[in-house]
């Protein structure tokens, strides 16, 4: 290769380059679940239509997405925040809990008893193989899943490749929407899990969809093909959801 040409390549290479880490989406997420005592749902939904929502902005959270499970037999909420960095996810519920107004807004609304009966949390990152994530208000309102895949060890990697080549562009082929795409942060530093929330036209789609997704010969070729040497998730799990009003995603 000649030398000039070899010198436009790379200076191809390095934007290419540049314009990928720009894009990646470098925020720390937060997806949260509260499990309500009895009869106290729709007085947390409440307070977060009316406070809490506005109260994390303040502190310097972003709204990312509020849900409800279709069959919530546990009285969850689900919901999602982004924060610029780990440093930024400590200082902004550090200011949030000592915030005046939230203290009154807590005391008040707690005043015929406490709301929350257990707090789940989990951070997480964006993954490469993930849309932009950034409100996307449709109407009617869609039907949402968060699915979560625990792989057999050193299976993570295998499995991000096959959705980014496959699977997503199959969701879509079927009637999905990709919305986003996350990998766990473990506390004991094993492997992450993957994350990643679906839209669809009506929980009665859900069914219709993955059901045309997985009788697909597509979808079958590439499944076998990347399981030649052994299966790749231990373990799936799924909840339909629907969005709450003041969603961002919805």
């Amino acid at each position: 290769m000649k030398p000039y040409r070899l010198i436009a390549l790379l200076l191809l290479l390095a934007a290419s380059a540049k314009t990928i880490a720009q894009s990646t989406d470098n925020r720390l997420f937060e997806l949260r679940i509260y499990y309500c005592n009895p009869g106290k749902l729709n007085t947390l939904i409440q307070r977060f239509n009316d406070h809490t929502t506005k109260l994390f902005e303040k502190h310097g959270m972003t709204n990312i997405g509020y849900w409800l499970p279709v069959n919530n037999t546990d009285s969850a909420l689900y919901y999602v925040l982004a924060f610029p960095s780990k440093e930024a996810q400590e200082a902004s519920w550090k200011s949030f809990i000592a915030d005046p107004e939230w203290k009154q807004v807590a005391a008040k609304s707690e005043e015929n008893g406490k709301i929350i009966a257990k707090i789940v949390s989990q951070n997480m990152r964006a993954s490469d193989i993930s849309p932009a994530i950034a409100a996307s208000q449709k109407s009617p309102d869609r039907t949402f899943e968060l699915r979560t895949y625990t792989c057999l060890p050193g299976q993570l990697p295998k499995l991000i490749t096959r959705f980014r080549d496959h699977t997503e562009k199959l969701f879509e082929k079927h009637g999905m929407t990709n919305v986003a795409y996350w990998t766990t942060i473990e506390k004991d530093s094993s492997q992450p899990k993957l994350v990643y929330i679906l839209a669809h036209k009506s929980v009665e789609a859900v069914k219709q969809s993955f059901d045309a997704f997985r009788a697909d010969p597509a979808w079958i070729a590439v499944r076998d093909a990347s399981e030649k040497d052994g299966k790749i998730v231990e373990k799936l799990e799924s909840v339909i959801m629907k969005p709450l009003p003041f969603s961002t995603i919805r």
